[in-house]
């Protein structure tokens, strides 16, 4: 089974060699993890103890941008576990803005909820809400809202529920660094608007950059709101400037992969024709419907976006129970065409709805 695998993702986009794979550490390791992510799924069981559920109350899900397919994935699992737990939510849309961030967390806070949910931004982005959150002894948890998993009271988060991001963007580095045989020439494309968006372009770069015959040709600064619309004409310039040299399009998310796709239509590339998009994070509908089709993307390093929305309803219900966090920290899953879902997101098969209900007492 591993054989065969290998042979779907190892040497397809720049000619691989026996004696690359052979002598370099660094693309064996790669091979191995890419091999051992498309054999198994385990670690999303969720926590294994936590306080029976608070059965009144009311939350906000403060969103980054409802467009985003990530954000909007696990909006979705927060609306499953509030109704699960039996709270009332409101969702409310930054737009895609600071601004617009500024006004929705305002509006949360004039509701008096029971906790608030910062849905794909960073917590220090805005400081002044999160104090007065505090002041105001209500609980704030975060989804990718900083650049680390856990517990941040710096910002003002009782937690933030993420992936490892750096696990995230060294996986997705890893298959580029596979998928190439150990040859890949990669763009890496990041928001410098967030920490974590450019902590996980560095670690792409880093772990691209130990590959002895691969390189890191470039590293653009695209802010994700406006990427649909500058990623054609950056693409086709980076395709004039690289040209067979580049083999892959890395990102810290697959939004900015329906932007790229148009650009390698106009150079008269074909779906299964390098370069090839890898997203290091979310994965959506869009993302799994390129890679089902051989549609210029080929992989996407997922979160399992429901499973956290629910985790974060849980972080809350621990929040208000003065419990600590939970821990837990969901891994992240590599999804190529030999795996991808037939469905809209990564929702993985197990039982983690069940075990927060028993954990809530339902």
């Amino acid at each position: 089974m591993l054989a065969g695998l290998a042979g779907l993702v190892i040497g397809c986009a720049s000619g691989s060699s026996d004696a690359t794979r052979s002598t370099d550490p660094v693309v064996r390791r790669a091979e191995a993890e890419v091999q051992r992510q498309l054999s198994s799924a385990t670690g999303y069981d969720g926590p294994r103890q936590g306080p029976r559920a608070r059965r009144t109350g009311s939350i906000v899900f403060v969103a980054s941008d409802l467009t985003n397919g990530g954000v909007a994935g696990v909006a979705e699992g927060v609306r499953q576990a509030a109704r699960a737990i039996g709270w009332r939510l409101v969702v409310l849309d930054g737009d895609a803005r600071v601004a617009g961030r500024r006004q929705a967390l305002r509006r949360a806070l004039a509701l008096r909820p029971s906790g608030i949910v910062l849905g794909g931004f960073d917590a220090s982005e805005q400081p002044a809400a999160l104090r007065r959150a505090a002041r105001s002894g209500l609980p704030v948890v975060g989804w990718h809202a900083g650049p680390t998993a856990g517990p941040d009271p710096g910002s003002g988060l009782f937690t933030n529920v993420t992936s490892d991001p750096l696990a995230v963007s060294r996986l997705a580095a890893r298959y580029a660094i596979a998928d190439a045989g150990g040859k890949a020439g990669v763009v890496i494309f990041t928001d410098p608007r967030f920490r974590i968006a450019l902590e996980k372009a560095d670690a792409i770069r880093a772990e691209v950059g130990r590959c002895v015959q691969c390189a890191v040709l470039g590293l653009e600064h695209v802010p994700i709101a406006g990427a649909q619309q500058r990623m054609p004409s950056l693409v086709s310039a980076l395709l004039q400037r690289y040209g067979r040299r580049l083999t892959h399009l890395l990102a810290i998310n697959g939004s900015y992969f329906a932007g790229s796709r148009v650009a390698l239509i106009d150079a008269g590339r074909q779906g299964d024709q390098p370069p090839f998009a890898v997203a290091a994070g979310d994965g959506d509908a869009s993302e799994f419907q390129r890679i089902r089709s051989a549609d210029y993307q080929k992989a996407s390093v997922a979160e399992p976006l429901y499973l956290q929305g629910w985790q974060l309803v849980d972080e809350l219900n621990r929040a208000r129970a003065g419990r600590p966090a939970s821990g837990y920290l969901a891994p992240p899953h590599l999804i190529t065409r030999s795996n991808v879902p037939a469905g809209g997101g990564y929702d993985p098969a197990a039982p983690y709805r069940e075990n927060f209900r028993r954990i809530w007492g339902g």
